[in-house]
């Protein structure tokens, strides 16, 4: 009896425009002959030839140096998934982190706030920013809403 290790082959994109050799290469290299698909790049913006209705027109109108940069929120996090912390537990990012709950670059970058979905059951202290709805709930259950004197 032999056995056989059997292989799992995933099948590679050809590509496109590296010449014969490459099984699918030659002059227009499977992109038909002239017109915008046969080019190599379309703006992502572009929409054609409309106006009214077009991307660029909808977007609001923002003043200064940052207008075209997103703003970021931070990261939110339901009060029922605390359920896992053990109880009498500091909740800051740390604990976060170190219970697989938020990622530490992105809780790092863009910070956490706590919302008030879900059910607490234990008793646990908070030093992050919370809803209004989330610290009733925690006072509630006996836990304790503890806010940070910004430096």
């Amino acid at each position: 009896m032999t056995t056989k290790l059997e292989k799992t082959v995933t099948k590679r994109k050809k590509r496109v425009g590296r010449g014969y050799g490459s099984g699918k290469g030659g002059h227009t290299v499977g992109r038909g002959q002239k017109g915008q698909k046969s080019r190599s790049h379309i703006g992502v913006l572009f929409e054609g030839i409309k106006v009214k209705k077009s991307l660029i027109k909808r977007i609001p109108l923002r003043r200064g140096k940052g207008k075209f940069k997103s703003r970021s929120k931070p990261l939110v996090v339901k009060l029922s998934y605390l359920n896992i912390l053990p109880s009498g537990t500091k909740v800051n990012i740390e604990s976060l982190i170190k219970h697989g709950i938020v990622k530490r670059d992105d809780a790092l970058k863009y910070g956490v706030k706590i919302l008030g979905g879900g059910k607490l059951e234990k008793k646990l202290t908070f030093t992050l920013p919370i809803s209004k709805s989330a610290a009733k709930s925690v006072e509630k259950v006996g836990g304790k809403v503890i806010k940070e004197e910004e430096e």
